[in-house]
């Protein structure tokens, strides 16, 4: 009431009742750099809309009771105002827009620290600053940390790409551009000065950048109502890779993006050391510092008519769980190299890890055939090559070297030290176990009865498929491995269902278009752990989900790394095409856009955007991407993993299966009375039951969740 009649006070009114009584159509209000709920900063950029027979110049606007009308400025063909609200204090504030004659609108505002966090949970400690020796496009520092939290200074820096040797080069104080400046041309046929406005700063203790054909020489400062004239209203948001080691660290390293072919083609393109997995292995806190990010594009900038993501390997994980999860900040995604999700990773790991020991100590006596008929790779030397890579749930192994050793984890002489693993960097989710003060652990093997397939197939012995299962082991909580099975935490386990950590496909990845682009890697020189499978695992949990897989679209290309770039461009491109006619308007102008079918989304997808592969001599297959058969599965053949070979789902999404006494008859070869008595032992709570949900499998709770 009182916000209500410090409006009426600044429209000339006398009270309240005169704009509460009146009969003409009401104002809108509303936040559009982020949700009312998350905000963060101190600013938040608002729209007003307003009747027609309502003249814009009319409206007051307050914050908190204090005129802010000044801020906004006008969209006549909209019929609105727009402006950047600033001095927002932390915690709730009240916006309030009235006319004479119309009645009032309101809107509360929660306003977060810059530093975060919003919703991922308490910050992770120690946190070691990377600004002081964050390089920014001209090749000066960004300067060391001014807190705790590793904030620094916001800085513009402005660079072009030279004609003569198209390098990238520090736009000098003049004005004139510089005589060998580049000219390009942008994805709407506008061929423009190629000088690029790159902004470095920090949020939610992410070193952040984004960047933006802009020319400072002809054009003002860039501004939600004054947009580069260059920049094609699109917003692309690049993750980056990895995982081991991705903790306790801000980074201090990003992609140049300022040099970046998309960025040159009039996109605004947006990194965050955060979102690079091999700095933050961690999704809550990925998709949080994605958010905030894109918060500020939209406050410097203006709104995008869409945003869009890409990125490889552990930038797959982000793009698929930021989607699924976090419904909204993502319109269309382009994995690479994919993955479900971490954990799902995470146990082809492990697996991958106790094989190569049982096989150097143990099986030295199988064949490559037997081995290869127990892990499933096609490419024995994955097993070897990726088997170390499993030191990410162990709490030593990946310890950044930013991170002093005098803070790390050490069981004897520092037990209260920093755990370097994805599980006690996910503790706001995973809880800690009372009993060691340590992340709980979804890590289990209890019941697997690896190499069952070679054994049905005859391809291992009886006496053989005991040995290995009774000599694979698992970890313990450290992350060591040990003779025993693994057992994991069943609140753990929960939780990973339950929060989306193991990533379901249902929520929001349901109404984004999706083109999966794999380069085959399966046979690379050395192994790889970036195998074709992981995108048929999410394709199957994406048609359990769904019933329907029609949103999603994979390319496959010979070996050229992770990220084949020529595939990536053309995928690009055909998002672009595809969200555009998905909104032609912009997202928020379609008010279904959260109620999007899978058929409709598919009734945007472009033509000549189908399944495909390009053989290794150059030749473009179009056809139905599968697990197995067709002409590309003979140029690039899907090799399952152990846990498909011991009968579990492709999806791989079980974490921890459900147990049952062995069928004797299901393994199409006899047992005798010792064998059993061994197996017996061997499994002494029954084996793997996978025609049965794991254990505590179960769809996410809700998406937008709060730790």
């Amino acid at each position: 009431m009182r916000m209500l009649a410090s409006l009426g006070a600044a429209l000339g009114l006398s009270g309240v009742l005169a704009i509460s009584a009146v009969a003409a159509g009401p104002l809108r209000i509303e936040t559009i750099s982020n949700d009312p709920g998350r905000v963060s900063g101190g600013d938040v950029l608002v729209k007003v809309q307003a009747p027609e027979d309502v003249p814009l110049n009319a409206i007051a606007i307050t914050r908190n009771g204090e005129a802010v009308t000044r801020e906004f400025h006008a969209e006549p063909k909209e019929h609105a105002l727009v402006g950047l609200v600033t001095g927002l204090r932390e915690g709730h504030n009240t916006l309030s827009a009235g006319a004479r004659g119309v009645g009032a609108a309101e809107i509360t505002v929660t306003n977060h620290p810059s530093q975060g966090p919003i919703f991922s949970g308490p910050h992770q400690q120690p946190f070691i600053c990377g600004t002081a020796d964050f390089k920014l496009p001209d090749g000066r520092l960004l300067g060391p940390a001014k807190d705790h939290n590793c904030a620094a200074d916001t800085v513009v820096t402005y660079v072009y790409r030279s004609r003569t040797d198209q390098t990238m080069k520090p736009l000098p104080a003049v004005k004139k551009l510089p005589p060998d400046a580049d000219i390009t041309t942008t994805s709407t046929g506008a061929k423009v000065p190629y000088v690029v406005r790159v902004e470095t700063g920090t949020i939610n203790r992410a070193i952040y950048q984004f960047a933006v054909l802009h020319n400072p020489i002809s054009e003002r400062e860039p501004t939600p109502w004054n947009a580069p004239t260059a920049w094609n209203r699109r917003l692309l948001y690049t993750f980056g890779g990895g995982c081991t080691g991705g903790w306790y660290r801000q980074g201090s390293t990003l992609a140049d993006i300022s040099k970046g072919d998309m960025v040159a083609k009039g996109y605004v393109e947006a990194v965050a050391t955060l979102n690079v997995f091999g700095i933050n292995c961690q999704d809550l806190t990925a998709a949080e510092t994605m958010m905030m990010v894109k918060e500020r594009v939209v406050e410097a900038l203006g709104e995008p008519a869409f945003t869009f993501g890409r990125g490889g390997s552990g930038g797959s994980y982000q793009q698929l769980q930021i989607a699924d999860n976090y419904p909204g900040l993502l319109d269309g995604i382009i994995p690479s190299a994919t993955f479900p999700d971490v954990l799902e990773t995470t146990q082809f790991l492990v697996d991958i890890q106790l094989l190569d020991r049982y096989f150097r100590k143990e099986g030295s006596g199988m064949n490559d055939q037997q081995k290869q008929a127990i892990s499933g790779v096609g490419n024995l030397k994955t097993i070897a090559g990726t088997a170390a890579s499993a030191g990410r749930i162990n709490a030593s192994a990946f310890c950044p070297k930013e991170l002093p050793v005098e803070q790390r984890y050490h069981p004897e002489r520092n037990p209260h030290g920093a755990r370097c693993d994805i599980f006690d960097h996910t503790v706001n989710v995973y809880g800690r176990d009372p009993a060691t003060g340590f992340a709980r652990r979804a890590i289990d093997n209890t019941g697997v009865q690896y190499g069952l397939q070679a054994l049905t197939d005859r391809k291992l012995s009886v006496d053989e498929f005991l040995d290995l299962n009774e000599k694979i082991g698992g970890y313990d909580n450290d992350g060591n491995m040990v003779p025993q099975r693994s057992a994991g935490n069943l609140d753990a386990i929960r939780a990973a269902y339950q929060t989306g950590r193991m990533t379901y496909g249902g929520n929001g990845l349901a109404r984004v278009p999706i083109i999966d682009v794999r380069s085959y890697l399966d046979m690379r020189r050395g192994g790889d752990v970036h195998l074709k499978y992981h995108t048929f695992a999410l394709h199957e949990r994406l048609r359990a989900a769904n019933g329907s897989t029609a949103n999603k679209v994979i390319l496959v290309a010979p070996e050229s790394g992770v990220i084949p770039e020529q595939v990536t461009a053309f995928a690009i491109a055909k998002m672009d095409e595809w969200l555009t006619t998905l909104y032609p308007q912009g997202v928020r102008a379609n008010p279904e856009r959260n109620r999007l079918t899978i058929a409709q989304i598919e009734a945007a997808k472009p033509k000549d955007l189908v399944d495909a592969c390009t053989a290794p001599n150059g030749e473009h297959i179009v056809e139905m991407q599968v697990f197995s058969g067709g002409r590309c599965n003979q140029h690039f053949p899907t090799y399952p993993a152990p846990r498909m070979l011991a009968g579990g789902p492709a999806a791989n999404n079980v974490l921890k299966c459900q147990l049952r006494t062995p069928d004797w008859n299901e393994y199409g070869v006899p047992f005798s009375r010792q064998q059993r008595e061994r197996m017996q032992k061997i499994f002494p709570q029954g084996v793997c039951d996978w025609k049965l949900p794991g254990v505590e499998q179960q769809k996410p709770v809700g998406t937008w969740l709060r730790f």
